[in-house]
């Protein structure tokens, strides 16, 4: 297979749309007040974008794979520190922030190998996932299992 690396102005263009696409989700998780916003998820997309371009640059045909691996890989350590555990296996945080770094990762791969109306419609579901959840908490508040006993009053003396 014969790869054609693309050219200056190509690499520019995926580049750029990588970023705008990370910083979108970015914004949303901003909005939330969660710690990964968009300067780290724009950083994200644009870092695996341009390691696929890279990759296609040097004309390896093999260089897609391995980046790949590497990037789903390498992202999902990162995305395991966001995870956090409390006393109970009911606590958990950061889950859906991992998650969003992993996929801005995998939108940046897309970018990366020029198919940026893929990586567009793959943004926009995730914004829609995300817009949707927090729509939906609004309209359907999640139920304690455990209900905590009502404070009782001190007896009178």
């Amino acid at each position: 297979m014969t790869i054609i690396p693309p050219t200056d102005f190509e690499c520019m263009v995926r580049l750029t749309i990588a970023m705008i696409c990370g910083a979108a989700i970015g914004f949303e998780r901003d909005r939330r007040g969660m710690p990964t916003g968009s300067r780290t998820l724009a950083l994200v997309c644009l870092g695996a974008c341009a390691a696929v371009i890279a990759a296609l640059k040097a004309g390896d045909s093999d260089g897609f794979s391995r980046v790949a691996q590497g990037v789903v890989t390498g992202i999902g350590f990162l995305g395991g520190g966001v995870i956090l555990q409390s006393d109970s296996m009911k606590t958990i945080k950061g889950l859906t922030t991992a998650a969003s770094i992993w996929l801005t990762a995998a939108i940046g791969l897309l970018a990366g190998t020029g198919d940026v109306e893929l990586a567009g419609f793959v943004t926009v579901l995730a914004l829609l996932v995300l817009f949707a959840d927090s729509m939906m908490k609004s309209m359907w508040p999640k139920v304690d299992e455990n209900p905590k006993p009502p404070n009782e009053a001190p007896p009178s003396s």
